[in-house]
C-alpha cells in the first residue's frame, strides 16, 4: 500500500477542501504500479509521441492521478500546492487542456472509455505500437457508452488496449446482481481478476497481457477497497465526498502513519 501517496492526497484535499478521498485511495495503488512498472513515458516531455497512454475515466479520483504524476515529476510541487485553487490547473476532475500528463478531460462517467477506444484505433491506423490503458469505475460500467465502446473495441480487434476496472463494490449499492467478469468476457475481451492493492498480483496479471495491433482487447477487473488504508473510510456512505474535520483528520493521520 502506498502510504506516502495517500498522505499526499490528504494534504491536497484538506488544503483545497475539495476531492474524493475514498475513491482516490481505491485506485492510487493501481495508477502508481502502472507508472512505476508498465507505462513508457518521459516526465520532461509528457507529450512524447512514443509514450504509452493512461486515461483516468473515473475522473473524480483525480487526486490519486495527481499524486502519482507528482511522484514521477510530471507535476511539480507548485501544481500540487494549487490543487483546487483558481490560480492553479489541477481541478477536481482532470483537464487535458491544462494538466501535464492528463490524456483526456474526464469526470462525467462513461466518457473516458470511448476516448480510449478512439485513441487505440487511431494508433492502429497509424501503425504505432503505443499501448493504451484506461481505468474505469465499477459503477461507471453501468453507463451505456461503456458497452457500446466495448463492443466496438472487440469488433475492431484493438489489441493495443487494456481496460482496468476499479471493482470496489460501489455498483452493488444499486445493482447487487452484477457479473462484471462474465459481461466483459461476453463482449469478447480477454478478461482476468487481480488484486488492485497487491503489487505481486498486479505484476503477475499485467506481465501476462499480450498487446498487438490486431487482437482481442484486454480487461483486468481489480478487486479494491474504497477508502483503502483508513478503517473508517473503507466502504460506502457519507465519506464519498466528505472533507474531514480536525478530529477526523487526526484519526486518518494516525492510521496512515502507524
Amino acid at each position: 500500500m502506498n502510504t506516502k501517496l495517500r498522505l499526499k492526497i490528504i494534504e491536497m484535499i484538506m488544503r483545497s477542501r475539495e476531492g474524493h478521498i475514498p475513491s482516490s485511495f481505491s485506485i492510487v495503488d493501481i495508477i502508481e504500479y502502472l507508472y512505476s512498472n508498465v507505462l513508457k513515458f518521459d516526465p520532461k516531455n509528457p507529450k512524447n509521441p512514443n509514450r504509452d497512454y493512461f486515461i483516468l475515466s473515473k475522473g473524480h479520483g483525480a487526486a490519486a492521478l495527481y499524486s502519482v504524476l507528482n511522484k514521477h515529476k510530471i507535476l511539480n510541487e507548485k501544481h500540487i500546492n494549487l490543487y483546487g485553487n483558481k490560480k492553479g490547473v489541477l481541478g477536481g476532475h482532470p483537464d487535458m487542456t491544462k494538466v501535464p500528463g492528463a490524456e483526456a478531460s474526464t469526470g462525467s462517467l462513461g466518457h473516458g472509455f470511448p476516448t480510449a477506444v478512439g485513441l487505440a484505433l487511431g494508433l492502429r491506423i497509424l501503425n504505432k505500437k503505443n499501448k493504451v490503458f484506461i481505468l474505469l469505475g465499477d459503477g461507471e460500467c453501468h453507463e451505456g457508452t461503456i458497452w457500446e465502446a466495448a463492443n466496438i473495441a472487440n469488433n475492431l480487434r484493438l489489441g493495443n488496449l487494456c481496460a482496468i476496472v476499479d471493482w470496489n463494490g460501489s455498483a452493488k449499492q444499486l445493482m447487487p446482481r452484477d457479473e462484471l467478469l462474465k459481461k466483459w468476457k461476453a463482449f469478447g475481451w480477454k478478461s482476468n481478476l487481480m488484486d488492485g492493492h497487491s503489487n505481486d498480483s498486479m505484476k503477475k496479471k499485467l506481465r501476462g497481457l499480450k498487446f498487438n495491433l490486431n487482437g482481442s482487447p484486454n480487461l483486468l477487473l481489480a478487486k479494491t477497497t474504497k477508502g483503502k488504508g483508513v478503517s473508517f473510510l473503507e466502504g460506502h456512505g457519507t465519506w464519498h465526498h466528505k472533507i474531514p474535520n480536525e478530529n477526523e483528520l487526526k484519526l486518518i493521520m494516525k492510521e496512515l502513519t502507524k
